[in-house]
């Protein structure tokens, strides 16, 4: 397994929306997420995550969308690229691509509806891993992908790729990131994918954050990475619960759809679009999503944001 260097690959990387515009994305807003995310502490930024709506965007917006990023980035920050899709064709294009760009990690997910055997996820990501010298993770949400990586496989895949350096968990099995850790070591990478399991995910080893939330506070975010480095857990755990609301608002609907209500409302960004099939947050839960942004001190009663 590739070493890393130990602040590297680290922390909140929120995975940032795709802000649209009549259709089509708006790159002008793209930039500006990303350098709001590099104003406010994050360590990092994904791009074209679930929370991106990846699989509304053709390959060639995506591909744009990692330009952008690299672009307003300016070196601050990494850059992490998230360039599975269900094709391996497209992965291909999509990793080759960001590889070009200059992004500094890659993340693969799982291929989505075909539910492959494991032998065939070995194959598969033995192939693509050799498109690149980046390193690289995968991407494990069974949830969507409809897929699971065992412990195996992902060990077949360390010995055959060196530049796999870890996982984004975005399942509800603590259990597994200690096996993982304790199988591959505890410079093994493993982002939490799922809001509630930020604190405990991170309290037994994940050494960071990949979380929709980071979108709408990234400094809270960052912070709570900061505090279990420097082994202050009761503050981190206050952190937690302060938090705890607004991580599950983000699962009142299909995630983004919640997120991008907030962001709006918070004015983090200019309009409230999806792509079909996503359509926008409807006017009871804008309703149940005002209360929990008031809740969280993020909006005023009157329903005005609140001033930073």
């Amino acid at each position: 397994m590739m070493k890393l260097p130990k602040p590297f690959l680290k922390g909140s990387i929120p995975p940032i929306i795709t802000p649209f515009r009549n259709g089509k994305v708006d790159y002008d807003a793209y930039a500006a997420l990303v350098e709001f995310q590099v104003r406010n502490g994050s360590h990092g930024i994904l791009v074209c995550g679930t929370t991106s709506e990846p699989s509304t965007l053709s390959v060639e917006e995506r591909n744009r969308c990692v330009d952008v990023a690299v672009e307003a980035a300016h070196g601050k920050v990494p850059i992490v690229a998230a360039t599975g899709s269900q094709s391996h064709a497209e992965t291909v294009a999509l990793t080759e691509h960001a590889d070009r760009a200059g992004v500094d990690a890659l993340l693969i997910v799982t291929p989505y509806y075909i539910r492959p055997p494991q032998r065939g996820l070995v194959a598969y990501y033995t192939d693509v891993a050799k498109r690149t010298d980046k390193p690289w993770m995968i991407y494990h949400i069974p949830g969507r992908a409809a897929v699971g990586v065992t412990l195996e496989t992902l060990d077949a895949i360390s010995k055959a790729s060196p530049n796999f350096v870890g996982i984004k968990h975005a399942v509800d099995d603590l259990g597994f990131v200690s096996k993982c850790l304790d199988h591959f070591g505890m410079e093994f990478r493993i982002f939490v994918g799922l809001e509630d399991l930020s604190f405990p995910m991170m309290a037994v080893g994940a050494c960071g954050l990949m979380n929709a939330v980071g979108n709408l506070a990234p400094r809270k975010l960052s912070r709570m990475c900061e505090m279990i480095w420097d082994g202050k857990l009761d503050a981190a755990r206050k952190l937690h619960y302060e938090l705890f609301e607004i991580n599950q608002a983000v699962f009142y609907d299909t995630n983004p759809i919640p997120m991008k209500y907030m962001m709006k409302k918070l004015g983090i960004i200019p309009k409230n679009e999806h792509r079909l099939p996503m359509v926008p947050a409807g006017k009871e839960l804008e309703k149940r999503l005002d209360g929990v942004l008031k809740r969280a001190g993020l909006l005023a009663a009157n329903g005005k944001q609140k001033a930073a």
